[in-house]
């Protein structure tokens, strides 16, 4: 390790740290007291090395930290796994798609730097930009066991958005009197004893200032010599100092990120900044790399007004097919209202909403509508940049600041549809009810002005929520060939889903392909209730790992818990719904925690928890009620169906099922109907209502509810077997070639139809069906159910033959198993987690399909219930 003035006992601590590697080493300390000097004494003796030069006016830039710390390592991203690699090139900008999602990012840095056993150097952590610090925060925490390590310095009372939290700190602290006085006599032997003594009173022990006061002072001292901001104007003093043509590339340089210095010519001009070590010049690269970040800040903040404008106007003209880079700049150059300049920035932004980069295309739209002259074209602008905040990215308290200025900007005219369709979503988080955010919508629409569409798909969402048909027929008319499909079978399946099914078969083999993740989003929706997501589930996972905007994210989600809840992948559904329950905590999305609490509902229902099911359900019910959200109301119902089985009460599964839509009906634009139908039959043959249960065969019958999907074939059918004499309609209904595919409905037809032939005493068919029941109920962890179906075996003459406790463990497979061991053994999720490179909310996905199945409701339990295994 190299020798410093005044910090062995600082290069004794580092080196330690370096000889053990596998974590992360956070340098914290004040401006100037010396951190670079020890991270840059760490890259002289440390191999595997990586330095991330951060600087300040990239905390901005998406991802520019990650480019930093990545490039030299482009080689080896392509050693990782197809999605590692996807989602490195794409946050690196070397290919395209949308934004990765964190996590799988994340994952694939960690791998990167524990495959190669690199030290990540970062200087500076408080300026990195936000998507790389959410990374690099991540990564940090993922080292143990390897030889890979993380060595950053934080600028003490820096913000930034690297979570320090839990991660091991060393302050450096600032030299002590006898050393500064000995590293100012051995740098300026020559050093007035009166300056020498004003130098060491002001620099406190920073050696930043006491090896740079030194060379500002003259023949006279000044009065005050201080640190902080001070110290920059020394950087600001030997700037100025700079020949006009030196400071002006500087400044060229300083405005585009340490960019390429230009022509020969312009890479001498700089040799007056690179003599007074200011700057180092690649001449190769033709780049700029400034000594340290302040004096970048210095540059430009010591430069006048004219001289910025005249920077970014000679950048915009260097950039002349880069229609972004262009726009900003000039955007920046610009003094006051250009609609030339508005208009062109407007084209960047649609160019970025294109590639999903919404956080660009809002500053971009915002600063157009700053620069609009105007006021139609500025309400317009901060409209669609607030419609774009609250409909991709959930951000509800910037679209309302937004909508605000629009309204202001446009006075009395009336509201556009894109201030109308961000104004619904922002009223829905705030608690507005769902029909005055859809007379507001609809009223925009007969008098508004601007694209349709967007306000017309917001009439149908909220129409959806709200759950009355009446809210629906303003949009009777729609010949918007997208929205119409999405009403046809999202919106009332039952009247006109079959007729649509066609355009839906179509649509799905071009969304294979569609880039655009939206449309594929409304697409799917249209699976709901034609059991069709499961076709385009590789496109959502794609886009849960490849992250995006919360909103985009939530509805991908949403699809994924619906398919998962049907084809029994009940711990993959407990991991999403968590996921789901955390990203709409924050501001923006809050509205749509209720999808949600349902599929939370619904697992503790076939978990058989069933006083969490009804307080979950009874909270959505208390939620939904004053605002008008009649769709939570009837999710909360179907998860109260299932409970009431769960505890065998077929009364109040009957009068539970009835509410969502009365026996013989199916209520206009409620299709959750088509989830309880074999529900409500059930119930009401159980508790003698045969005739209602006819009915509701024969509503079935008359709406041809089998051709919407397989699955809902498979139940109309079994429902036709509970309502008739003929064993040999369950078998035929067992048959079907795609029954296997939703175990929990097969399970349930199976169950009903071994109640039946026990019924009938044909005890070894009855036996045959009730074990293939009990053996699917217990691998889904559907304990009240396996309980019926053993008590069911019993009843035809069958003994229980193994304790529960050993059936349970039986039926965990072995991952679940494994995690279920050491969860035993005392270990957490997030210790679980680091052992087998799994997410801590993989683990406690795992776990929560653990306890049912063993029969135990907490962690506590868990060392009884596998016993020596």
């Amino acid at each position: 390790m190299n020798v410093l003035v005044g910090r062995s006992a600082d290069l004794d601590y580092l080196t330690a740290f370096l000889a053990e590697r596998g974590g992360t080493l956070l340098l914290t300390g004040e401006p100037g007291v010396g951190k670079t000097a020890l991270l840059d004494a760490a890259e002289a003796t440390e191999t595997g090395v990586i330095r991330v030069p951060v600087a300040e006016y990239e905390a901005e830039v998406a991802f520019a930290g990650l480019n930093r710390a990545l490039l030299p390592l482009l080689d080896e991203i392509e050693t990782l796994g197809e999605a590692h690699e996807r989602a490195l090139r794409v946050a690196l900008g070397l290919g395209a798609g949308p934004m990765p999602e964190p996590l799988l990012l994340a994952s694939a840095v960690t791998l990167l730097l524990r495959r190669g056993s690199h030290l990540l150097i970062v200087d500076d952590l408080q300026w990195i930009d936000r998507a790389s610090a959410q990374v690099f925060s991540f990564v940090a925490r993922r080292l143990g066991g390897s030889r890979a390590a993380v060595l950053a310095a934080f600028r003490t009372g820096g913000s930034g958005f690297f979570d320090r939290s839990g991660l091991r700190e060393y302050e450096v602290r600032p030299l002590d009197e006898q050393t500064s006085a000995g590293l100012l006599a051995e740098r300026f032997p020559a050093l007035d004893p009166r300056a020498r003594d004003r130098v060491l009173a002001t620099a406190q022990g920073n050696p930043l200032a006491l090896l740079e006061l030194p060379q500002a002072l003259g023949d006279d001292l000044p009065s005050v010599l201080p640190l902080g901001e001070r110290l920059q104007r020394l950087y600001a003093d030997r700037i100025a100092a700079l020949p006009a043509e030196t400071r002006a590339v500087l400044l060229t340089a300083a405005l585009e990120g340490a960019a390429a210095a230009g022509s020969p010519r312009l890479l001498d001009a700089l040799e007056p900044a690179e003599r007074d070590d200011l700057v180092r010049v690649d001449g190769g690269a033709g780049r700029v790399v400034f000594r340290h970040p302040l004096i970048r800040s210095a540059v430009v903040t010591g430069s006048t007004a004219a001289e910025r404008r005249r920077a970014h106007q000679a950048l915009a003209a260097a950039f002349p097919g880069d229609v972004e880079r262009r726009a900003w700049h000039l955007g920046e150059a610009a003094t006051g209202p250009d609609e030339q300049v508005a208009a062109l920035l407007e084209e960047a932004a649609q160019s970025q909403l294109r590639r999903g980069d919404y956080q660009a295309m809002l500053a971009t739209l915002t600063r157009a509508a700053d620069l609009s002259p105007h006021a139609a074209e500025r309400a317009r602008r901060l409209a669609e940049a607030a419609y774009v905040g609250a409909e991709y990215m959930g951000e509800a308290r910037s679209a309302a600041q937004l909508l605000a200025e629009a309204r202001r900007a446009a006075g009395e005219a009336d509201a556009s549809l894109h201030y109308a369709a961000a104004a619904a979503l922002v009223m829905l988080d705030s608690g507005t009810p769902v029909d005055v955010a859809h007379a507001f919508v609809l009223r925009a629409l007969r008098t508004g002005e601007g694209p349709r569409e967007g306000a017309q798909w917001m009439v149908a969402l909220l129409a959806f929520f709200g759950g009355r048909a009446e809210m629906w027929a303003p949009l009777h008319d729609v010949r918007q060939p997208d929205l119409r499909l999405a009403m046809d079978l999202f919106g009332d399946p039952v009247r006109t889903g079959v007729a649509a099914l066609p355009r839906f078969e179509a649509g799905l083999a071009a969304a294979q392909h569609d880039t655009n993740l939206d449309a594929v989003l409304n697409l799917v929706a249209c699976g709901w209730f034609t059991d069709r997501i499961g076709v385009l589930r590789g496109r959502l996972l794609e886009a849960v790992h490849d992250g995006g905007p919360a909103r985009l994210r939530l509805v991908t989600l949403m699809n994924l818990s619906v398919d998962d809840f049907h084809r029994g992948a009940w711990a993959e559904q407990a991991e999403l719904v968590a996921e789901g329950l955390s990203v709409s905590a924050a501001p923006g999305t809050r509205f749509f925690r209720f999808y949600f609490w349902y599929h939370e509902a619904l697992l503790h229902a076939v978990h058989g928890r069933s006083a969490e099911c009804r307080a979950r359900a009874e909270h959505m019910l208390d939620w939904a009620a004053p605002i008008g959200v009649g769709l939570a109301a009837t999710m909360a119902r179907h998860a109260l169906v299932l409970e009431a089985y769960s505890r065998n009460d077929f009364d109040e599964a009957y009068r539970h099922a009835a509410r969502i839509s009365p026996p013989g009906t199916f209520a206009p634009y409620v299709p959750i109907a088509l989830w309880v139908a074999f529900d409500l039959v059930y119930a009401a043959l159980r508790t003698g209502r045969r005739h209602d249960a006819e009915a509701h065969v024969r509503a079935m019958r008359e709406a041809d509810v089998a051709a919407l999907s397989p699955r809902l074939a498979i139940l109309s059918a079994a429902c036709e077997a509970l309502v008739s004499d003929d064993d040999t309609l369950f078998a035929r209904t067992l048959a079907m070639p795609t029954v296997e595919r939703w175990p929990f409905d097969a399970a349930r037809i199976r169950l009903a139809y071994g109640e039946r032939l026990r019924r009938s005493r044909e005890a070894v068919e009855a036996r045959h069906q009730l074990e293939i029941a009990h053996a699917a109920f217990r691998r889904l962890g559907a304990g009240p159910w396996a309980d019926r179906a053993e008590a069911e075996l019993r009843a035809a003459g069958q003994a229980t033959r193994t304790p529960a406790g050993a059936r349970g463990v039986e039926s965990l497979t072995p991952q679940e198993l494994q995690i279920a061991r050491m969860a035993a053994g005392g270990m957490t999720n997030k210790e679980i987690a680091e052992r087998l490179f799994l997410s801590p909310r993989t683990v406690g996905g795992h776990l929560y399909q653990v306890f049912p199945k063993l029969g135990i409701t907490k962690r506590a339990a868990l060392r009884d219930a596998i016993g020596d295994l």
